[in-house]
């Protein structure tokens, strides 16, 4: 299985680089992981503009890098860790090698990466930084994978 984590920015705390440095190492036992790490737009006066441009480079992004996607969205659904790690198994038996996880730039992404989305994840109703929120997607990541896999780490 093929894992990309399709994010807008840049990881500056080395804390956070560390964190997800360590999970994509344990991430080999189960996954090829790939980083695709997108320029953030960051125009403070007009949000549409930084949404349109950031959202039309991770459009580019899935074309080359066709599979099931699930953005990581607020208004998104709900799912425990085992449920989670059901659904990738799921898309893994249907056939898809390939799945990339969207976190979007600081002011969201376009409604047409909702649209092409195949599903909606949201880990809380509370707004976390792009940073964190990679390390803790990529945390969760190897969960699902190790619950999959009957991995003790999970408990």
């Amino acid at each position: 299985m093929n894992v990309n984590i399709i994010c807008v920015g840049k990881i500056k705390e080395k804390y956070i680089q560390d964190g997800i440095n360590e999970f994509l190492k344990r991430m080999q036992a189960f996954a090829k992981v790939n980083i695709c790490e997108l320029k953030e737009d960051g125009n403070d006066k007009d949000r549409n503009i930084s949404i349109k441009k950031e959202s039309s480079e991770i459009i580019k992004i899935l074309e080359k890098n066709r599979g099931y996607s699930i953005l990581l969205d607020i208004s998104g659904n709900f799912y425990s860790s085992e449920e989670m790690s059901k659904t990738i198994e799921n898309i893994g038996i249907a056939g898809t090698n390939t799945i990339n996880f969207i976190i979007g730039g600081s002011y969201g992404v376009s409604d047409e990466i909702r649209k092409i989305s195949n599903l909606r994840l949201s880990f809380s109703k509370m707004t976390f930084p792009h940073q964190l929120m990679r390390l803790i997607l990529l945390e969760q990541v190897y969960r699902w994978y190790g619950i999959i896999n009957n991995n003790k780490y999970h408990k």
